[in-house]
This record gives C-alpha cells, sequence and structure tokens, in this order.
C-alpha cells in the first residue's frame, strides 16, 4: 500500500511540482517584502495580479496531475503494469485519490490563502481589524462551522467530485467499451450522478431549508447542526461509489 501511495504522489507530483515551486517561491517573497513595507505600490498590484495568475496556472496543473494519475490506471502502456502489480485494486484506487485529493487542495489552499493576503495588504489594515473583529464577536457555533465543518465540507465534496469522475471513467473502460459514443454516455453517466447525489440531499430536509437550482436540488442547512449530518451523506455516497468503482476494476477493464 506504501509503494501505491509513493508512486501515484509521485505521478501527480512529476507534472504540477515544478509549478508548485515557482508559484510557491513567488508568493513567499511577496508576502515577505509585503508584511516588512518594502513593496511599492505599483509592485504590491503587480503581486496581487500575478497570485490571481498564480491560481488559475496551479488550477490548470492540478487538472494535469489529476490527468497523470489516472492515467496509471486506464491508459496504456503504463496501465499495464500497474494492473498486473499482486495489490488488490481498491488499494491502488485508494491511492489515486488520496493523492490527487491532498495535492489538489494543499496547492489551492496556499495560493487562494496567499492572494488573499496580498490583497488585504494592499488595501491596508482596515481589512484585517474587520476580520479581527468579526471573530472576535461571532458566536461559538458559528467558529466551529468557519474553523471545522466547512472545510470538511469542502473535503468531502471534493472527495465525492473525483470519485464520480473516476466510477465514469471506469464505466466507460469497461460497461461501455463496446457501445457506440462511450464517452457521450460515459459523460451522461456523470451527469446522472451529481443529479441523483444532489436528490439524496433531500433526507436532511428536516433539519434544513431545500432550494431548487434548475434540475439540482440544494440544501442549505438551518442549523451548524445540519452541517454534520450533510458531510456524513457525502462520504457515504463517496464510499458507495468507490465500493462500485473497486469491482469493475477487479473486472476485466480495456486498457
Amino acid at each position: 500500500m506504501k509503494a501505491q501511495f509513493k508512486y501515484a504522489f509521485l505521478a501527480g507530483l512529476y507534472f504540477r511540482g515544478p509549478v508548485l515551486a515557482v508559484v510557491f517561491v513567488m508568493n513567499t517573497i511577496f508576502i515577505l517584502l509585503g508584511s516588512l513595507g518594502l513593496l511599492p505600490i505599483a509592485a504590491h498590484i503587480t503581486a496581487v495580479s500575478l497570485g490571481g495568475v498564480a491560481i488559475a496556472v496551479m488550477l490548470a496543473a492540478n487538472i494535469g496531475g489529476d490527468i497523470a494519475i489516472a492515467r496509471r490506471m486506464f491508459t496504456a502502456p503504463v496501465a499495464y503494469l500497474h494492473a498486473l502489480t499482486p495489490v488488490p485494486r481498491w488499494k491502488t484506487l485508494l491511492a489515486g485519490i488520496i493523492a490527487m485529493t491532498a495535492m489538489d487542495l494543499v496547492s489551492m489552499t496556499f495560493v487562494i490563502t496567499a492572494e488573499v493576503w496580498l490583497s488585504f495588504n494592499l488595501a491596508g489594515g482596515g481589512y484585517w481589524q474587520m476580520v479581527w473583529n468579526y471573530l472576535r464577536v461571532s458566536d461559538p457555533s458559528m467558529l466551529l462551522a468557519l474553523v471545522l465543518w466547512i472545510p470538511l465540507a469542502i473535503l468531502a465534496y471534493y472527495l465525492l467530485t473525483i470519485m464520480i469522475i473516476m466510477f465514469c471513467v471506469t464505466v466507460k473502460k469497461s460497461v461501455f467499451y463496446t457501445m457506440p459514443a462511450s464517452g457521450l454516455l460515459a459523460f451522461l453517466l456523470a451527469c446522472a450522478c451529481f443529479y441523483i447525489s444532489s436528490l439524496l440531499q433531500l433526507v436532511l430536509a428536516p433539519f434544513s431549508d431545500v432550494q431548487r437550482h434548475l434540475f439540482f436540488i440544494m440544501i442549505s442547512p438551518g442549523s451548524n447542526i445540519a452541517i454534520p449530518f450533510l458531510i456524513l451523506l457525502v462520504l457515504l455516497e463517496t464510499a458507495g461509489l468507490f465500493i462500485i468503482t473497486s469491482k469493475l476494476l477487479e473486472r476485466k477493464i480495456n486498457l
């Protein structure tokens, strides 16, 4: 299992690693100079602009890195060696999903946080005081949601999104392989998965407000007690898709 994590991380890091290194060095230099007051206004505006560009570049690099990890499982010739390893497929799938999620969220959290810091610093100290005053007078339950539940909800939904994509690719490579327009069928299956996921949120209707956006159902938790149940529901959906995908991977897939 350790080897599977190692190779999955290396596959994703090979693509996004250089981009992450450049973005990290650039933002770190700007933050240090800005905190010391050594950035002229023109340089500070440039830093904020480059930070915004870095977010888009990092997002593209993360997508490429995730594709590189997925190619190890689904694209020849590397996938042949990957499939022949004497390891249960659920372990390789789990390693790939964790590698994608960890590298994506860590890198995006850094670049977004750096951009927010540079923007606030450019705007002056008033914004920092406003944030501090808000946190100081906020209800403890609101702070708990901000610090714990919201990050966990983002993590859960990110895992679900990646799992839906991996599930649809697996179905395309196995069930839909001999069918015409298999790519279109996989795309429609992904849309159906997201739609079913939205409908399942109706089970939380007693605890929250139900909203409809076009064909999709979304809930707006009426209280912080509903957020843990939402996270649990999303994790259960992810686990169900993970089990089904693992079973399909154990069968013969066409690489």
